[in-house]
């Protein structure tokens, strides 16, 4: 049993068995957290709802068939298996019992904890629209790469057999709302796929004609970066045929299309990257968040009121040296969860640590094959010479040699060759003759596309 005390206004631990760790979530926040507590005088439980742990980053390149999903995702237990202080736990947390110090599990058990790090995560956000997630899912998770990419590849196949020629264009027209790096990445990969890898492979229509058309709501895409790299990653993407439209906020989506400003556009694959929701932690804390629901944490990641409770990752907002928000990138969150760790390892000596410091390594974003930009901050980097940087960056962090060289083979490949591997229909059977929309059970159902 530890407790955590005050003393001097100071809060320290004061142990007397080993102190009880539970880390919810295990993404780069938890697991960084986890790794960085190794030979610490803890029992550690980490619980998530999945069995992996996910390399978001390369997410899109699921979704658009260049990479299989276990070269970017591996079993928690399998990376914690050598840590016997460690006890891994498949379970939904539901709720947090801050008096009794207990997280709750929707099965109705409960984890004891001295210690609770959250690091929850974020999901997709549509600003009070949630009835157009069937129409437009997200990508955060496998499962929604593995239903972009079955609609995406189904669509091109629904197309091959249409003899209609305007529900042939809707089927062979893809937008994608938001053109952060996620929309920027999907949608300069979507349009390769189509110009350039699928051509020879049907016979009743031309792949090259197909439109791919990134709405933003802002003034211009990649607005995280500086302007000329912004400038620069709209312009290749239109040189790649994407249209860009800016300036438009989405006013409605359906099995249709989409609204946009005062145009309708026909189109049977959209993809939402235009915001996300952190998970419910605020509210199983009762403590205050911003308008995306991310917890409001202390100089320490420590939530107010409660110094036994730490929260990391896109659970959190908290300003940088420059006072903008830490960005919610893979980077941050392990920062993050570093320091939470070593503030553990510091009160279990009786230590005062210093409050959180972020520091930034640099913004990297995708365009196309060859095609990249970077913010190092004063050295800005952009096409090949970026896009090698940004590879060599992505596949450094990827866990283990096995998964490192398939996806560099798998790049090789479609540098050389323009040939993506990963084009696969899965989970979920090919439907050609109507929509399937993912109910928000996340299971398939089919709608038909007669009027």
């Amino acid at each position: 049993m530890t407790n955590i005390v005050t003393i001097d206004g100071k809060a320290s631990i004061r142990a007397t068995t080993p102190h009880r760790v539970v880390v919810v979530g295990a993404g780069f926040g938890g697991l960084e957290t986890v790794y960085r507590l190794t030979g610490a005088d803890v029992s550690i439980t980490i619980v998530d709802r999945r069995n992996h742990h996910l390399f978001q980053p390369l997410l899109y390149q699921v979704a658009t068939a260049s990479l299989a999903t276990s070269e970017i995702a591996w079993p928690i237990r399998y990376l914690l298996r050598g840590r016997k202080d460690v006890t891994t736990l498949l379970g939904t947390v539901t709720g947090v019992d801050t008096a009794a110090h207990r997280v709750q599990l929707d099965d109705g058990q409960t984890l004891p904890y001295d210690t609770l790090v959250l690091a929850t995560g974020a999901g997709h956000a549509y600003f009070g629209h949630d009835e157009w997630e069937p129409f437009a899912p997200g990508l955060k998770t496998l499962e929604d790469a593995t239903t972009i990419r079955r609609r995406i590849l189904t669509a091109f196949e629904r197309a091959e057999r249409e003899s209609d020629a305007v529900k042939r264009a809707a089927l062979l027209t893809f937008v994608i709302i938001g053109a952060g790096p996620t929309g920027v990445e999907l949608a300069g990969t979507i349009a390769e796929l189509a110009r350039v890898t699928l051509p020879e492979d049907f016979r009743n229509i031309d792949t090259r004609e197909t439109r791919v058309v990134l709405i933003e709501a802002g003034s211009r895409v990649l607005a995280g970066f500086p302007e000329e790299l912004s400038t620069y990653a709209q312009r290749s993407l239109e040189k790649l045929g994407v249209e860009v439209a800016l300036g438009h906020a989405v006013s409605d989506c359906n099995i249709d299309g989409v609204v946009y400003g005062d145009k309708a556009l026909g189109a049977r694959t959209i993809i939402w990257a235009a915001g996300v929701r952190a998970s419910p932690a605020a509210e199983w804390l009762n403590v205050a968040a911003d308008r995306a629901g991310r917890l409001q944490v202390n100089p320490d990641l420590s939530v107010p009121g409660h110094p036994e409770i730490f929260a990391v990752g896109d659970t959190v907002t908290i300003a940088a040296p420059d006072g903008k928000p830490v960005p919610g990138i893979a980077p941050a969150a392990k920062q993050e969860g570093r320091y939470v760790a070593s503030v553990i390892k510091q009160r279990l000596r009786g230590e005062t640590p210093a409050p959180f410091r972020y520091s930034h390594d640099g913004s990297l974003a995708q365009i196309g094959k060859k095609l990249a930009v970077i913010d190092f901050g004063r050295v800005r980097l952009r096409g090949a010479l970026a896009w090698w940087i940004w590879g060599i960056a992505h596949i450094y962090f990827l866990i283990g040699l096995r998964n490192r060289l398939a996806v560099a083979i798998n790049w090789l490949w479609i540098h050389t060759l323009d040939q993506r591997g990963a084009r696969l229909i899965t989970q979920g059977r090919a439907v050609v003759d109507s929509q399937s929309v993912p109910s928000h059970g996340g299971e398939e159902k089919r709608v038909s596309s007669a009027r």
